[in-house]
């Protein structure tokens, strides 16, 4: 594996998340039902797979396939499913909230940031559904969230490439970009200096100062851009090794 290279694993099961450690992943990000793009996964199997890896692990907050706007009834449900995530000594959630038109939802995502806290919140790719890519990474920067999970627009992440390597751009170090191109095999590619690569339920992010995250202090507390920092330097700290 090249060195600097942080490998994210998305898994829907105990064995899949067993052999994902096995295989070298530095991250999982746990759903159900990947076929569907991934779901919130139950209890149980957070559970489960928590007390059998060692590596950080994402919990994917989703409760149900298809679109990204969501009523009242389900937008409760996921504030609730985050409230019994947060007991179970995970690192983060995978979410995402749209508008009917098609922009980010700010408030409830902000809300989800703030709830999610200390854990580390990453937008999943909900964001390539919004019409202006550029204006929603500075929209999701504002929530607070750590990551914006992103195919650049495209189908997949080759396809998107000039756009991953645009918004990384713009991205500086306030949030990092995580490319990825979906759960089927991918081809390599360049983005700027930096090697890209999606493989089935693989994302990945290589080192770059401009991947760091940092909290809009202006949006949350100092504790909250504390935390983000501390993150972001364990991070570093491990894609230097």
């Amino acid at each position: 594996m090249p060195t600097g290279l942080l490998l994210e694993v998305a898994v829907d099961s105990l064995e899949r998340a067993k052999a994902a450690e096995r295989g070298g992943a530095h991250r999982l990000e746990l759903c159900a039902n990947l076929e569907l793009g991934g779901l919130t996964p139950h209890i149980e199997l957070i559970r489960k797979v928590r007390s059998a890896v060692r590596i950080p692990i994402h919990v994917m907050v989703r409760p149900r396939p298809g679109d990204f706007v969501y009523s009242a009834e389900e937008f409760a449900e996921m504030r609730e499913s985050i409230k019994e995530i947060k007991g179970e000594n995970v690192q983060g959630i995978v979410t995402g909230v749209l508008l009917p038109n098609g922009s980010i939802d700010g408030q409830r995502t902000c809300e989800l940031v703030a709830l999610a806290s200390p854990m580390q919140v990453t937008f999943h790719r909900a964001f390539d559904e919004t019409k202006d890519l550029a204006a929603t990474l500075e929209d999701i920067v504002l929530t607070g969230a750590h990551r914006i999970l992103t195919s650049g627009g495209a189908a997949d992440a080759p396809s998107g490439v000039s756009v991953l390597r645009s918004l990384i751009q713009q991205a500086g170090n306030r949030i990092t970009i995580l490319p990825g191109g979906g759960l089927h095999v991918q081809r390599r590619l360049e983005s700027g200096s930096h090697l890209m690569h999606c493989m089935r339920g693989i994302r990945t992010a290589y080192r770059n100062c401009d991947f760091v995250a940092v909290a809009n202090p202006q949006r949350h507390d100092r504790g909250h851009a504390a935390r983000v920092r501390r993150s972001a330097m364990r991070e570093n700290r491990h894609l230097r090794r």
